[in-house]
């Protein structure tokens, strides 16, 4: 008899093994994976005044968590409350408020030191309400005069940004010029004033960066429109608390790995927001196109994998929808030309939830 073996046995082997106790323990117990507090938070931006239709509507597409604009500063706890008990009654829970009213502070007026208590009276108002993550932004000024609207696949509207078109513009009045030295300046002021109050109240603060990441916006340096200046903003007082939102679209559209900049800024646990997006760069900073999910050069399969490795616990904002015609019809957009409204935000959430399910089971 041989002593190789048949090719029954060699199958009947196979199944054996198949169904040997560690390859059944290996494999998957449920289906859909399991999502718990160690998983990123699919979340929208809503108005504060949402109502219960476009809570449902939410819920319906398996929305859980939301973001908005925060009310002006200073906020009050009582305010908070009510605002996240509201939506809480509709099951969802505010995972992110931005917080504005300090541009003292960031073009060096006067007023600053007082505008700086007043966050801190928000950060604690934000604790004590039991708010997790405060949005904010340092610009001395945003160039999103360069927006432009592309046609896309289909005829969809895609945000293409093109610095030529806004490069020579003024500065605004009352605004002025500042330099990246002057800034920093002030953000190292108006973090070591802040920080340890954010880490008192258990708040996490998530700086946006600069978006566009032009070198000049009407005359004035940016601070956050390169890695290299994300690293040196998150060193001014360094602390899980002075974080950041990890963007992979602008992280692409400053020419760098996004997986590689996640992988950074997580092990250094400062992501304490992210958005979810896609761009085709042409010309790093400074020409690129934003693109449905899909078709971009952000590898988002592997910057959720990165993010599900890292057990990043807070909100994921699959943002900037695409405008299609189901939501042109109905006169629903976003603030950007060639931008989308609740069609194109489930195509978003559709897509950004597969991504999480495909990286909790591989």
């Amino acid at each position: 008899m041989s002593n190789r073996w048949s090719r029954r046995g060699m199958m009947q082997a196979a199944g054996a093994a198949a169904l040997s106790p560690a390859a059944v323990a290996a494999a998957p117990v449920s289906w859909p994976p399991a999502q718990g507090p160690n998983t990123p938070k699919i979340c929208l931006g809503v108005s504060p005044a949402a109502d219960e239709k476009v809570m449902r509507q939410l819920k319906q597409i398996g929305v859980e968590y939301v973001l908005m604009g925060g009310p002006k500063i200073p906020w009050e706890e009582a305010d908070l409350r009510a605002r996240m008990d509201r939506f809480k009654a509709a099951g969802l829970g505010i995972c992110n408020l931005m917080i504005s009213g300090f541009n003292d502070v960031i073009w060096g007026k006067p007023g600053g030191d007082a505008q700086i208590e007043d966050v801190i009276k928000s950060i604690r108002a934000a604790g004590k309400a039991g708010l997790p993550v405060i949005e904010y932004n340092f610009y001395a000024h945003r160039l999103t005069e360069g927006y432009k609207e592309e046609i896309g696949r289909g005829g969809a509207g895609y945000t293409a940004y093109d610095y030529e078109l806004s490069r020579n513009l003024p500065p605004r009045e009352n605004v002025g010029t500042h330099t990246r030295t002057e800034q920093l300046k002030r953000a190292e002021h108006f973090l070591k004033a802040i920080v340890p109050e954010a880490e008192k109240a258990g708040v996490r603060l998530a700086l946006h960066p600069n978006d566009p990441p032009v070198p000049l916006s009407r005359g004035s340096e940016q601070i956050m429109a390169s890695f290299d200046q994300w690293k040196r903003y998150l060193n001014l007082v360094k602390s899980p608390y002075n974080g950041m939102t990890f963007d992979c679209g602008v992280t692409r559209e400053m020419g760098e790995d996004p997986v590689a900049v996640c992988r950074y800024l997580g092990e250094r646990d400062c992501i304490n927001h992210a958005h979810f997006r896609n761009v085709r760069v042409r010309n790093p900073y400074v020409d690129y196109t934003e693109v449905f999910l899909d078709e971009g050069q952000v590898n988002l399969f592997a910057v959720m994998k990165e993010l599900v490795r890292q057990k990043y616990p807070r909100g994921l904002y699959p943002e900037h929808p695409r405008a299609i015609d189901l939501d042109r019809e109905r006169g629903l957009r976003n603030q950007y030309p060639g931008g989308g409204g609740l069609a194109g935000e489930i195509y978003n959430v559709g897509y950004a939830r597969a991504m999480l399910q495909a990286a909790l089971s591989s």
